[in-house]
């Protein structure tokens, strides 16, 4: 019988990711306030990506957006973001799934959040780990709250999320 364990990477994502549906929303809704705008950056080759052509040659595995000034017809459902952007003065619907984030920056307030995705052919491999451990039994968070200036933790060093940013100050 093989040991399940709690996949406590996968669930820290998914809430990660609902933080940023979230601000998503709240956006669609009623626009961007005061100084706030994002960087979105995700993987062009995951499934479910839908962008220009012209686009997808020009970034091949990934892509960062800016939601700031100029952009139109925000649709935020459960698993994926759609929005206009004009790139080159030409206007381009993006249908991008949260899946498909690998960041999302807040410079305004010095929020950032960063996930770990891996390309398709990269995803295959990792699954004959079933069990995901590190060679020193650590398992990997998927996901890493970072600041504007913070390039993350080095390659190969697991990603720790830090819970302060979130807690009250007293």
């Amino acid at each position: 019988m093989t040991e399940q364990r709690i996949p406590y990477d996968e669930m820290v994502q998914n809430a990660l990711l609902g933080v940023v549906r979230k601000v998503m929303q709240d956006t669609a809704k009623f626009g961007l306030s005061g100084a706030h705008h994002f960087y979105i950056a995700f993987r062009t080759d995951h499934p479910g990506v839908d962008i220009p052509a012209f686009l997808k040659e020009r970034y091949k595995d990934e892509m960062t957006i800016v939601l700031q000034n100029q952009f139109w017809d925000l649709k935020v459902e459960e698993e994926f973001f759609q929005v206009g952007l004009s790139f080159n003065r030409k206007p381009a619907i993006l249908h991008i799934p949260f899946a498909a984030v690998t960041g999302f920056l807040d410079p305004s307030v010095e929020f950032g959040l960063q996930f770990q995705r891996q390309r398709p052919e990269d995803k295959a491999d990792d699954e004959a780990d079933a069990l995901g451990l590190e060679s020193d039994g650590v398992h990997k968070i998927s996901a890493d709250t970072t600041a504007p200036n913070d390039a993350g933790p080095a390659s190969g060093e697991a990603n720790v999320v830090a819970l302060d940013a979130f807690r009250k100050k007293k």
